[in-house]
């Protein structure tokens, strides 16, 4: 359902959120979330043109939450990571079930983006806080 930048829009931000006055670089959020640095460049720059982060240059630079974890919705950073979309092809005479089922699709996108709208990235951050508490050295579930 999540496309792969907003996964890994939603990593970049994590790591950031983890020390939120700290400066990071590209490299740094690259190897603690595994992701290809020109790739995570390019999402950077789209996450810092939508206003949640602050680039700064130099040697102490890098990145950094623009604000508060709770202040920055999901629906936000899936919107800036979204690449452009090609435009639709033109559709073609639609049966009733057609449309029956392409506006069942639309209550449902709807409802989903009501729900990220109202999660913030603090709640994510606080669920992968607890799972990250939940396992062993060996990345396994932690029991008793």
């Amino acid at each position: 359902m999540l496309k792969k930048s907003g996964i890994d829009a939603l990593k970049a931000l994590l790591e950031l959120a983890l020390a939120p006055d700290t400066w990071r670089s590209t490299k740094e959020l690259a190897q603690a979330q595994d992701l290809p640095a020109p790739m995570l460049e390019q999402l950077l720059l789209r996450l810092r043109r939508a206003g949640l982060i602050e680039a700064r240059r130099g040697r102490q630079g890098g990145y950094r939450l623009s604000r508060s974890a709770a202040l920055i919705p999901i629906a936000a950073v899936l919107e800036a990571a979204r690449l452009p979309e090609t435009q639709p092809p033109a559709r073609q005479e639609e049966s009733p079930a057609d449309l029956v089922t392409r506006s069942l699709e639309q209550q449902l996108q709807r409802s989903i983006n009501r729900t990220l709208e109202q999660m913030s990235l603090e709640e994510l951050l606080f669920d992968w806080r607890s799972a990250k508490a939940s396992q062993d050295d060996d990345g396994g579930l932690l029991i008793g």
